[in-house]
């Protein structure tokens, strides 16, 4: 097997931006992740073992009995590694020198919903103040507090999206939030002037802000708290009935509320970098025209291979080659010429331990006065 050093021109780094979309269909506690309804596997329901509408990190254990589910584990050393499930005593006191300490997949996330009313507790608003307060050059709705509000009382529901689901960032320009009522459309929110600021374009209030979006952190706040389909009431909240308005949108996602005449769909574009590797691998003329294969000599009964000892070996020079060279006429045969085909190309580290192979749909025919670039591409 013939192998090349790849030269500084063969082998480029590079970065790739991409957007990938995401849309939620959030109904009855129930979240469809891009219209990927739930399948049943021979041995798994869901077959991703995973909840419906959660993404799987590893995506390791699909159609897995659950008594044969893969798992992490690691050995308690001196090291001190451990999972992050297992507090300081636990590792201290439950664990030997040597045993095995394991922890579970498959990792899955998903998005949630927490609302607030007016006045409550809100930990979680707080430990976002300095963040509200630092998008406030983008737009003054994200005050934590300003002479018409203070996001540590107002009524507010706030949106959280692993940023699994995201990136690095949510594309400022992409959100798009719709609440329907038994099928109908009853409002839309859009950050249609790509400054954070949710809009609503269509509903009982057009125009308004109803919400700011924490782009690089994955949160939606949601502030609008007028009515949007009135008389219309249902129980958003443990409360009672109520009308539909923005802070009770995705409701349902958690919890013991329902909702089940109301239904959300929220959509977005998430923006991340891909570092990707772009390998040339070039078999120029007069190259990899040989073939270890025991079929590439041409079969012959009186063939004699000679054995020289327990490393060498060794075979007559003037050993036919198969002439895979057909010819356009009858009863003819073409030329001799060497004749390869190339199918798969490996490749290996500094140490030549193969590390990869990128294999061609179709093999490729090499002759002698061929020559080919193969384009290897590899995300990292």
């Amino acid at each position: 097997m013939p192998l090349f050093k790849f030269k500084s021109n063969d082998v480029f780094v590079n970065r790739v931006k991409v957007n990938p979309k995401q849309t939620f269909i959030i109904n009855d506690q129930k979240v469809i992740l891009n219209e990927d309804y739930p399948e049943s596997g021979s041995f798994a329901d869901p077959i991703k073992n995973v909840p419906v509408g959660n993404v799987s990190l590893y995506e390791l254990n699909i159609d897995r009995p659950t008594n044969q589910l893969i798992y992490p584990f690691i050995y308690k050393s001196g090291n001190r590694i451990g999972f992050k499930s297992v507090t300081t005593s636990k590792f201290n006191k439950n664990y030997a020198w040597g045993a095995t300490i394991t922890s579970s997949y498959p990792l899955s996330a998903s998005i949630s919903k927490l609302y607030f009313g007016l006045s409550s507790a809100r930990k979680r608003i707080q430990a976002l103040k300095n963040t509200f307060n630092f998008y406030t050059p983008l737009s003054p709705a994200y005050q934590y507090t300003s002479d018409y509000w203070s996001k540590s009382t107002q009524e507010l529901g706030l949106i959280s999206i692993p940023s699994i689901l995201y990136g690095s960032s949510i594309k400022k320009g992409t959100v798009d939030l719709r609440f329907y009522v038994t099928g109908t459309l009853i409002g839309q929110l859009k950050d249609t002037r790509k400054n954070g600021e949710m809009i609503e374009v269509s509903g009982t209030n057009v125009g308004a802000c109803a919400g700011v979006v924490l782009y690089n952190e994955g949160f939606i706040a949601l502030t609008g708290s007028w009515a949007l389909s009135p008389p219309y009431t249902e129980a958003y909240t443990p409360a009672g009935a109520t009308g539909p308005k923005w802070t009770y949108f995705a409701q349902s996602i958690s919890g013991t509320i329902t909702a089940n005449s109301s239904s959300f769909v929220m959509s977005y574009e998430g923006q991340d970098y891909v570092s990707t590797i772009t390998m040339l691998a070039h078999a120029k003329k007069g190259e990899i025209n040989h073939s270890n294969n025991p079929t590439f000599p041409k079969r012959n009964l009186n063939r004699e291979y000679f054995s020289t000892g327990t490393y060498g070996y060794s075979e007559p020079d003037n050993t036919a080659l198969t002439n895979l060279v057909s010819s356009s006429f009858l009863g003819h045969t073409a030329s001799f010429e060497k004749t390869t085909y190339i199918s798969e190309i490996g490749v290996f580290d500094k140490d030549k331990n193969l590390i990869g192979i990128a294999k061609l749909a179709t093999p490729v025919k090499k002759t002698e006065e061929r020559d080919f670039t193969f384009k290897l591409k590899l995300d990292i």
